[in-house]
Order: C-alpha cells, then structure tokens, then sequence
C-alpha cells in the first residue's frame, strides 16, 4: 500500500515547527524508505496517532543512518487545532525514548524546515582513550592512534570561507558533479558552499570533537572533511594539502568517510 502525505509548508490551519533530539543509531537515517525505521517515519506515525492526519515533516536536512542530532528541525502543518504545550507533552509520549521533542512551536504554515535554513553547525566526537566506556560507545569514533592535532587544526583552518567542495561530495565522481545535498536534496547542482567555522577542540583528556558551521553541507561532506584531517593527524598528509584537496574538485583526492556514529547536528540557523 502507498501512503498518501501532505508535506510541511502545505496549506493548512496552522504550521508547526519542532526541534528534535535523537540517537541515530537504531534508525535507517532521517527520510522515509520503504522497509526501514526512519526518524522521519516514526515522528509521522506519532503525529498520526495524535491527531489522526498523515503528514510528512520536513528536516532541516537528511541525517544518514547512525547519525545523531542535538538540534534537528522539522516543519509540516495540521489542520487539527490542539495547544503547543499538549502537543509537545503528547509527541513525547508517543515517540520513543531514543527520540524526544525539544521544543513545539506554532509558527506559519509558509516556514519550511530546510528552505527557511541559513545556517547548521555539527560536531564530530572521537574518543582518543584506551578504553572507550560502552555508556559512550554508540556516540563517538574510538581512535587511540597518535594524531599531531596542532595540523589537524591547522588543515581545519583552510576550509573557512566559500569553497567548491566538490572534493567532499559524494563516493561517486558523477554524484560529486551533481551535488546531491544534505541540504538541497538533490534540488540544486552546486557544490559552493561557505564554512564560517571550523575548529578541533580537546574536551577533557580523552575526547577530541570537531566542531563547524556552514551555510550548509553536502551528503556525507563533514564525515569526508574528518577523514581527510585524519590524515593529516596521522602525517599521510600535510595540512597545506588540503587547499589544493578543495582546488581539485575529485573525490578520489580526499581521504576516506569518517563513521557515522561520531556525527551530530547540533543546531539549525534561521
């Protein structure tokens, strides 16, 4: 049987706006896909629950399966008329306990969770001890090798600004090209994007988390970027490398996709 939407930003009585929390691990990634648990599916069939309407929320973006989100952001809209505060308190009981609604906020039914986006930032969590504590384990890329993490910081520097990172798009040259975006989902064929921060910062004696902000990201291109200052940590590489890694616009010049695990969306511009 198809399932029959209506999509956030649709005409209808009123918009709503959700910023959620979630551990990616056990779901198949943010977007609706047959035979797979989704954040995406499972925050639809709580809505439906609640208000007996099918919709399909919105993200801000596409998280991929075992990706976590501190601040993710959804739209869609209701006819049904129920207060923010019930509708909050009634998502939460609904959804399960590896998702939770943050905040319910009534805004205009035109607001679109992506469309409306300027701005995301992510971190990525390694965990450089030598025993990773299993309470942590599901969050972070275990790594004990030795990094020289002053070039890490170094090479972090050199993507600030508005770069082409077709380098950091998708495995497939011709994916890479066509630039199908976290952000645009495939809508747009650019790779241009600005980076207004990006840094390596030591938390405590065992976690190293990468932290940037952008105007937005292409699919897997924060896991590309990890990767490739990996490489520089472990001296493949120079940090100088990684503007000439930009310059060339090949997949196959940068280094290879951190895991998934290590990965959050923290928070959404608007």
């Amino acid at each position: 049987m198809v399932e029959k939407f209506h999509e956030g930003g649709e005409r209808g009585v009123s918009g709503w706006k959700l910023v959620l929390a979630y551990d990616g691990t056990d779901f198949h990634g943010w977007q609706v896909q047959p035979d797979h648990v989704t954040i995406q599916g499972t925050l639809a069939d709580a809505i439906e629950r609640i208000t007996g309407e099918r919709v399909l929320p919105q993200g801000s973006g596409r998280t991929d399966a075992g990706v976590h989100a501190l601040g993710q952001v959804a739209s869609f809209s209701l006819a049904a008329a129920i207060p923010a505060a019930n509708f909050h308190r009634a998502l939460n009981r609904a959804l399960p306990a590896s998702i939770r609604v943050l905040e319910t906020t009534s805004v205009s039914p035109d607001f679109h969770a992506r469309h409306d986006a300027v701005g995301k930032r992510y971190e990525y969590r390694i965990f450089r001890g030598e025993i990773c504590p299993p309470w942590i384990s599901r969050y972070v890329y275990v790594l004990n090798w030795p990094l020289d993490v002053d070039a890490m910081r170094e090479a972090a520097a050199v993507v600030i600004g508005e770069h082409d990172f077709a380098s950091f798009a998708a495995g497939d040259p011709d994916l890479a090209q066509r630039s199908k975006s976290d952000d645009s989902e495939g809508e747009g064929i650019s790779t241009v994007r600005t980076v207004f921060g990006s840094c390596w910062d030591s938390v405590g004696p065992d976690l190293l988390v990468y932290r940037v902000h952008g105007s937005g990201f292409l699919h897997h291109m924060v896991r590309k970027l990890v990767g490739t200052f990996l490489d520089v940590g472990r001296g493949h590489i120079a940090a100088s490398d990684v503007r000439w890694i930009l310059e060339a616009r090949s997949r196959t010049a940068a280094g290879a996709t951190a895991p998934a695990r290590g990965l959050f969306l923290v928070s959404v511009d608007y």
